[in-house]
């Protein structure tokens, strides 16, 4: 049986649909992941016990169990609680939740590596902890921190194809679409493959462009924001 090309061509705006929206959905969950890491971040600092046992519960659980129980705990859980929503809002809302615990691993264990006297720098100099954060640690997280994540990235945006399960039109719900229409499944998939390699590699790329922007290469020293380099910096040396 020869490969045909014309089920792909044919079918072409279905699979950019498909794709269209399939980056729509990952944007918004790496966004709002990144949010809720932050915040999952920060509040596993606190000390309080009930609230650190919490946080802990979450991050096995979401990164324990496989994405599409979260799937359908989310799709259809929300409405067994009295909430309906679309499928494409809890696929999104599921895959934001799969994202931001894995996001706030790596931002935890990024926070984690830096020097405790970065931090007491900040204090001495009567910082906030706010202010820390913003103008000492951020700055120095972000660089270590990306490789991780757009790892996490890419595999959040191939988990995504889960969501066919739950009818969201998307890059492979649009593939068993057409496949369903065509009965060619190798090119179908070839092509849904393919689509798939070049969003994952383009946020690749990105990435490494971002980090040669930020000079994120090993030997780059620390980044500060300037009110903190003017003063934790001192002869060019951070204290």
């Amino acid at each position: 049986m020869a490969f045909d090309p014309s089920v792909i061509l044919d079918y072409w705006p279905q699979f950019l649909d498909g794709a269209a929206l399939t980056i729509r959905i990952v944007a918004i969950a790496i966004v709002g992941g990144l949010i809720l890491a932050a915040i999952i971040t920060a509040a596993s600092f606190i000390k309080f016990a009930p609230l650190k046992a919490l946080i802990i519960v979450y991050l096995a659980v979401v990164r324990g169990v496989p994405f599409i129980i979260i799937v359908f705990l989310v799709h259809y859980g929300l409405p067994f609680a009295g909430v309906r929503l679309p499928a494409l809002t809890t696929g999104t809302i599921a895959l934001t939740l799969f994202a931001s615990a894995y996001y706030a691993e790596v931002l935890r264990a990024t926070v984690l590596a830096l020097p405790q006297g970065q931090w007491d720098s900040a204090r001495a100099v009567g910082m906030s902890p706010g202010e820390a954060v913003r103008h000492v640690i951020l700055p120095q997280i972000l660089r270590p921190a990306l490789p991780p994540l757009t790892n996490y990235t890419m595999t959040m945006t191939k988990e995504s194809s889960v969501l066919s399960a739950i009818t969201v039109g998307e890059l492979t719900y649009q593939g068993l679409v057409v496949q369903g229409n065509t009965f060619a499944p190798f090119e179908v998939f070839f092509a849904v493959a393919g689509i798939y390699w070049i969003i994952t590699g383009l946020i690749a790329r990105a990435t490494l462009a971002l980090e040669r922007k930020l000079g994120a290469d090993e030997n780059a020293p620390g980044t500060l924001s300037p009110l903190a380099r003017k003063y934790l910096v001192l002869d060019g040396r951070e204290r």
